[in-house]
């Protein structure tokens, strides 16, 4: 399987991230936080404003996960170019304070899950963090969403605080934080 990782840079990629999120959010995170807040954190941290907010005043960037299947030989030889499909995104920021990235977001459509994006993903932090000479990388993870610190555990990634955030509107995310080493 071929991966990339496309820059979200121009008002097209976003746009087209801010459906994608949608869409990831509504079919994943009901089940575990409810509609009322599922909405509310679409609406705040993963729309159209929010990226281009975070983009603008956070230093936030994004990456689009973006998949092929591996071309045959004959294919190749006649020229063909592989045909990318949209399985997810992420995006985070550099904490230039803490030598750390910290991973905001990895969201993979529900049928692209269980293909091993998510270490694509992980791989990728790996070569930004020594690219840009961070020592670690870091993420929240909702404490109810088992698969994804089962994952995160298997990557490397160790529980460091546990959180509870007030997003407004009488909302909590009740997180774990995790860290990795870059490059372990």
């Amino acid at each position: 399987m071929l991966v990339e990782f496309q820059p979200v840079v121009t008002d097209e990629d976003k746009e087209r991230l801010a459906q994608m999120a949608g869409e990831i959010w509504r079919e994943y995170w009901p089940a575990l936080i409810g509609e009322a807040q599922t909405e509310y954190m679409v609406a705040n941290f993963q729309s159209l404003e929010a990226i281009e907010r975070d983009m603008a005043e956070h230093g936030y960037e994004y990456w689009l996960v973006r998949a092929a299947d591996e071309l045959t030989e004959p294919e190749l030889a006649a020229g063909a170019e592989p045909a990318f499909r949209d399985v997810g995104y992420t995006g985070g920021r550099v904490e230039a304070e803490t030598g750390r990235f910290f991973i905001s977001k990895i969201y993979l459509y529900a049928h692209e899950r269980g293909k091993h994006f998510a270490s694509r993903v992980i791989a990728f932090y790996d070569r930004l963090c020594a690219d840009r000479g961070l020592a670690a990388m870091y993420l929240t993870v909702n404490k109810h969403n088992d698969l994804g610190i089962r994952a995160y555990r298997a990557k490397g990634f160790e529980t460091i605080d546990a959180v509870e955030t007030d997003i407004g509107e009488g909302f909590i995310m009740d997180d774990y934080i995790m860290e990795k080493p870059a490059g372990a």
